[in-house]
């Protein structure tokens, strides 16, 4: 049963898929919340229409498991789907490859193998990245070389802040997907300290329940540990272990023991080494009776990756929890602890892209044009690069880049009186509220709101030192200057000098 957000998310793909430019659109939606859908009808109108569809997922597991669902809703269509990773065989891989570079496949699912250089599709028309944070930059300029005048289409829980930020800027499209599916309950997060008794009871009541849990660690050198720990305090449940080092055809069996039930809970890694760290419960499997998730040393993982690993658990409509662990006793960096805490407050449903704005703030938006995907632009300071941004898109989206911009409001009046402005660290000593106060001090203009302002300052930080007093007087300064036409004003004691904005004399009245 679709939600109105995915009907509007189809209905934007729909009329990007008719445009004559290509599309970029990024799906912003939470774990369970239908993103596939959308890429499953585009594919569906793209591969109807002579085009061939190339979904890239950053797993093989995730891949086989697109490869399944495509095939089951397209059964019955002209449509042919093939899968291509390391779970198909070398024959049927270079059939595959073949069917290709004839145009005779339709949709291929597959991971990032799909990039490979020898890879060629005849007449691709659209491309599918799921999980797109898992992808390097690296990997989606190879994405974008294989054919400039391809629609994309990018579906995550929790864009990286590079991503977030093109979207946000209008680079590219954004659709959200807030609404969660009929029935679906928020998952409970607890942030804690290791603590046997807590976790063995939470073990034992999913399995009472009937149920099975999920044991999540950062690395494969922690697994003696918690294998230890479930013979020791859980013997009445029973495990199976998997991670990335396993052949493929064993975890695969092992995977498909777990969801046939054989076992109560599955201890796995979440890093699997293929040349891109990529995971296995992360991103790879729904179980629908999985509603229990223990996550080792919580502190290690990322806030996107344990946005992710705790989305495995709650597809259905038991309640699910999560149990975000960390090392008894262990001081933990004031970055873990902001993650941690954030995740213990976001547990109400659609919360990814609520996460993703603050992972934005907290690590920073990166650098658009180059490789690092995520940092912050020191140099200009976020807001002035933000605006700087904004108007060149404009400017390019009317055609009118290269000559002078029609938006030529955006100066500021340079002011020098010789006198300090500043709100003192004595005063406020938060450097982020007093960065805050200037930032809303810089858009005022009228007596009125810096009279409103100076009040709100002496009613939460006490008497307004005459640093601030001067600070508020320039600003009213630099308002009547503005409407003035003034783009300079230098004074002293012996006199003033006055420079008009572009050398002409626009607003008498005003002077």
């Amino acid at each position: 049963q679709e939600t109105d957000d995915q009907l509007a998310a189809i209905a934007d793909v729909g009329s990007d898929l008719e445009k004559g430019s290509p599309m970029d659109r990024l799906i912003v939606g939470d774990v369970g919340f239908g993103k596939t859908e959308v890429a499953m009808r585009a594919a569906f109108v793209a591969a109807l229409s002579g085009m061939q569809v190339a979904v890239i997922c950053p797993t093989t597991l995730l891949a086989r498991q697109h490869y399944r669902s495509f095939a089951e809703r397209f059964r019955g269509f002209p449509v042919s789907v093939r899968p291509l990773s390391r779970f198909v065989t070398t024959k049927d891989a270079n059939a595959t490859r073949a069917a290709m570079a004839e145009g005779t496949v339709d949709i291929v699912v597959g991971p990032h193998a799909l990039l490979a250089k020898g890879v060629k599709l005849k007449n691709l028309g659209l491309l599918v990245i799921d999980e797109e944070q898992h992808f390097g930059v690296t990997h989606k300029e190879r994405l974008k070389e294989m054919r400039s005048e391809i629609h994309v289409l990018t579906l995550t829980a929790t864009p990286i802040p590079r991503t977030l930020q093109l979207s946000l800027t209008g680079v590219r499209d954004l659709s959200i997907i807030a609404t969660p599916p009929v029935d679906r309950l928020a998952i409970r997060t607890y942030v804690s300290e290791f603590d046997t008794i807590t976790i063995r009871e939470a073990l034992l009541r999913e399995h009472y329940r009937g149920g099975q849990s999920f044991f999540v660690v950062p690395r494969l050198a922690d697994l003696p540990d918690v294998e230890e720990f479930l013979k020791l305090h859980v013997p009445e449940v029973s495990y199976i272990i998997a991670h990335g080092q396993l052949a493929a055809g064993d975890l695969d069996q092992r995977m498909n023991d777990f969801y046939d039930g054989k076992a109560d809970v599955l201890l796995a890694t979440t890093i699997v080494e293929s040349g891109l760290d990529t995971t296995i419960v992360e991103t790879g499997i729904n179980i629908p009776t999985a509603n229990t998730m223990v996550v080792w040393r919580a502190d290690m993982f990322g806030l996107g990756q344990l946005y992710q690993i705790r989305g495995r658990v709650g597809r259905s409509k038991t309640r699910a929890y999560c149990f975000l662990t960390t090392k008894p006793r262990m001081a933990l960096t004031p970055q873990a602890q902001k993650r941690l805490r954030l995740l213990g407050s976001l547990d109400s449903l659609g919360a990814g892209f609520n996460l993703a704005s603050h992972d934005l703030d907290l690590r920073g938006a990166g650098n658009l044009l180059g490789e690092e995907q995520s940092g912050h632009i020191n140099e200009v300071g976020y807001e002035l690069y933000q605006q700087m941004l904004e108007e060149t898109i404009a400017k390019i989206k009317s055609g009118e880049i290269g000559g002078l911009s029609a938006i030529d409001d955006q100066w500021s009046p340079q002011i020098n009186l010789g006198v300090p402005v500043m709100i003192p660290e004595g005063y406020i000593p938060d450097l982020d509220i007093r960065l805050g106060l200037y930032r809303r001090l810089s858009s005022l203009a009228s007596k009125v709101e810096l009279e409103g302002f100076a009040a709100e300052l002496i009613d939460r930080f006490g008497p307004i030192p005459k640093e601030v007093n001067t600070l508020m007087l320039i600003v009213r300064i630099k308002a009547m200057c503005k409407r003035a036409g003034i783009s300079r004003l230098d004074a002293g004691p012996k006199g003033a000098t006055v420079q008009f904005h572009n050398d002409k004399f626009a607003n008498p009245a005003g002077l």
